[in-house]
């Protein structure tokens, strides 16, 4: 008769603890819960960081990550809304919930992770130069860079300004709210150098062929590229981490790559 009772007790705890959990496991999912009864997923990017997302002359988007993006609403049977914001701002609109996620060419670091999850890499990219000085452009190491007579752009709150306070801290440092503006600087000689990742670097030499543009042959670092999501729904990043893994086994992220990374047919549509 105890052992029974026991074995009854047992069940009672088992059949409770089940139900914790699943109440946990719901309540673990809010922005989820949204994307699927608004049937809406809603992607934050700042629209001007090609190949990774830009806009086109029609005001479209455009680029590996809008076309993942669109791969995951399609997966979940829901629409893709782009909600494109200035870099700075992409963390802070996740964390009021004005975007259900961040796709924007955003470096995983342990100072980010704090607040938000990551999922991926879905790509891995590291920090490069664009400059007009062919000497520059032909350095190895960050040092030879870390000089007070060099004035650097980078992005506000982007690892590459990180890695220029760090790295080049000799030098004096501007930031700007977007790539264009940047880019804009360099051209118009008002700096030496721009810091950004190498695949910015790289189509910025390709969209200003006649402008005297360069840039490194190799990264000066590695930095792993994912997708921003709220730390209160697990279960989000666990649907996103298998769709993710999915599609690399599939080899779909590879055709992403090198539609966009090795083919730049479609420079002709960015302003």
């Amino acid at each position: 008769m105890f052992i029974r009772k026991k074995t009854a007790l047992k069940l009672i705890l088992v059949l409770a603890l089940a139900g914790i959990a699943s109440s946990l496991q719901a309540a673990n999912a809010p922005v989820l819960e949204r994307i699927l009864k608004s049937g809406q997923l809603r992607v934050g990017m700042s629209g001007n960081q090609p190949p990774m997302n830009v806009r086109t002359h029609t005001g479209a988007f455009i680029g590996l990550e809008v076309d993942l993006a669109n791969l995951f609403a399609d997966t979940m049977g829901v629409k893709l809304t782009m909600v494109p914001k200035p870099f700075p701002q992409l963390l802070g609109a996740l964390e009021a919930g004005e975007v259900d996620m961040v796709m924007s060419n955003m470096s995983i670091t342990p100072q980010r992770s704090i607040n938000v999850t990551f999922v991926g890499p879905y790509m891995l990219s590291g920090k490069s130069i664009l400059t007009k000085s062919t000497n520059l452009a032909a350095v190895s190491s960050a040092n030879e860079l870390n000089k007070a007579e060099f004035k650097v752009v980078a992005l506000e709150n982007s690892t590459s300004q990180q890695f220029v306070e760090k790295a080049l801290a000799k030098a004096t440092l501007v930031t700007t709210q977007d790539y264009d503006a940047a880019v804009k600087m360099v051209l118009n000689n008002e700096v030496d150098l721009m810091v950004a990742d190498m695949s910015i670097c790289v189509l910025s030499v390709m969209r200003h062929a006649d402008s005297g543009l360069t840039t490194l042959s190799q990264p000066l670092n590695m930095e792993p590229i994912g997708i921003a999501v709220s730390s209160a729904d697990g279960q989000l990043a666990n649907l996103l981490t298998n769709y993710l893994a999915t599609f690399e086994r599939a080899g779909v992220l590879e055709v992403l790559r090198k539609k966009w990374m090795e083919n730049d047919s479609w420079v002709a549509d960015v302003p």
